[in-house]
């Protein structure tokens, strides 16, 4: 939709520099792009988007700090942030990409062109993530392979003692095994993104996205018929207030990151895939509603199960990351009846949510190689897949051949090279682009431009969502910014 102070060209309008477009970029507009071939219906863009949310982040992050952080009460506090923040930003990412067409080097340029940089710093984070995702992806293939064949030393039964923190950490300390596994997700992943967005990320994500609800779904039903699982469930959904705290609040904040997708340029350019007759609004809250039914889906799933089988369920919640999902997982699975099948389930659910995931980041950084270099959609992914696997493979190495590579921090914190892939993107660059995207919007561009594209109508519902962009998303930002340089530059982490 168009502001009234300024009209913008019809999608597909090239002109030279001192034309309609430069002169509506220059005075806080956003000119439109050529079309990209787009999503062809509502559904496959939500399913999509949502995809692209629902990832390791909700399956092994969201369960840990509900776990760490009491539970209900967190639950609590990131639905209320998801409903508010969340959705703010979300709404906002999507509106730029469909606005101005473009991938996230061109849309803030089209923006405002003296925010042409900040296309950059954004293209930086799926740049960094996408090898680090798709190493930790190969693992999750290796282990659907080890639950089916029985591998032992993984599944009882297999003719060895179970020791799964033994067989993950001899796993990873190879040099060769993470490293096939590593290029088989990649690969896999490059594969969808080459058939492009229809044929490609729309098809995939119709298949997947169904799949992931009905694994996810019949799972958590298995699991709560357990004995002793119930207990897990008053856990993880009754509040105890007594434990609210900064701490809990801003674990609730920095998840929203993981949740939503967000600051990565994926929304950006997915919503430049968006059809115009979409409700922007409407489908950034069905996102944001699947994607957090799925991260308290997998919750349900996960602690339970661990209050039900572990032996020590505080020592089983307690683990984060690869421990919980690789380590402790795997223990309770095998204390499970068909545990082994179980497991086998659960690491598929895992494969399905970490590939669309993967597969939107690799897009963000396609669609920008496509739009700038004017490369083929398959020369571009083939650049990004070289990409992928430089950096994929020493973060790979890293807990093998490089892991006397380790980095240690001012704050004493020691990271692999994996771990600071993710400390860069996660808690550094991901808040700076959140804080100056709403920057941007909320001081630099035309106040109606972005309400206008999401469709907002009446007076309160603008007034809402530009103090939220102006003064309150922005805070919230610049908390999880200064929480990760203090707690992990200065003072070790919480």
């Amino acid at each position: 939709m168009q502001t009234e102070q300024t009209p913008v060209p019809a999608a597909g309008a090239e002109t030279a520099a001192g034309s309609a477009p430069a002169q509506a970029a220059a005075a806080g507009g956003a000119p439109a792009a050529k079309k990209h071939h787009g999503f062809t219906s509502k559904i496959g863009f939500v399913l999509a988007a949502a995809g692209s949310a629902v990832g390791l982040g909700n399956l092994w992050r969201f369960p840990y700090l509900a776990a760490k952080y009491g539970g209900g009460i967190f639950i609590l506090c990131y639905i209320i942030l998801a409903a508010t923040v969340g959705i703010t930003l979300l709404m906002l990412e999507i509106a730029i990409g469909r606005k101005t067409g473009k991938g996230v080097l061109g849309a803030f340029a089209s923006l405002n062109k003296k925010f042409k940089w900040l296309g950059f710093i954004c293209l930086a984070v799926p740049i960094i993530i996408v090898p680090y995702y798709c190493v930790i992806g190969g693992w999750v293939v290796k282990y659907i392979v080890a639950f089916f064949a029985g591998s032992a030393g993984l599944v009882e039964g297999a003719g060895a003692a179970v020791d799964t923190s033994a067989y993950f950490n001899t796993f990873i300390s190879d040099p060769w095994q993470p490293l096939i596994f590593f290029l088989i997700f990649a690969a896999a992943t490059v594969l969808v993104v080459v058939f492009g967005v229809q044929k490609g990320i729309e098809r995939i994500s119709k298949v997947l996205m169904p799949l992931l609800a009905v694994i996810s779904v019949a799972l958590m039903v298995y699991v709560l018929c357990q004995d002793g699982a119930l207990e897990g469930v008053a856990y993880l959904f009754t509040p105890d207030f007594s434990q609210f705290g900064y701490e809990t609040l801003l674990a609730a904040l920095g998840q929203l990151f993981y949740s939503l997708s967000l600051a990565m340029g994926i929304m950006i350019t997915y919503g430049s895939y968006m059809k115009k007759d979409v409700s922007v609004s409407k489908s950034s809250l069905q996102i944001a509603i699947c994607d957090s039914a799925f991260a308290i889906v997998a919750a349900t799933i996960i602690i339970p199960s661990i209050f039900a089988f572990s032996a020590d369920p505080d020592g089983a919640l307690s683990a984060s990351g690869p421990s919980l999902m690789f380590v402790q997982l795997p223990a309770v699975f095998n204390n499970l009846p068909g545990g082994r099948w179980i497991g086998a389930a659960f690491f598929i659910l895992v494969f399905f949510a970490a590939l669309t995931s993967s597969i939107s980041l690799v897009e963000a950084i396609v669609a920008v190689l496509r739009e700038n270099l004017h490369l083929k959609r398959w020369v571009a992914c083939t650049v990004v897949l070289g990409i992928v696997i430089v950096l994929g493979t020493i973060s790979s190495l890293g807990f093998g051949v490089l892991s006397g590579a380790q980095i240690t921090l001012p704050s004493g914190s020691s990271y692999t090279i994996l771990d600071m892939f993710d400390y860069l993107a996660n808690s550094i660059l991901m808040p700076i682009v959140a804080i100056l995207t709403c920057i941007l919007a909320g001081y630099f561009i035309d106040k109606n431009l972005i309400p206008d594209e999401i469709g907002l109508r009446r007076k309160a519902s603008r007034g809402y969502f530009r103090v939220m962009v102006r003064y309150i998303a922005p805070v919230c930002m610049a908390v999880i910014l200064i929480s990760g340089i203090v707690f992990n530059l200065v003072l070790p982490p919480l």
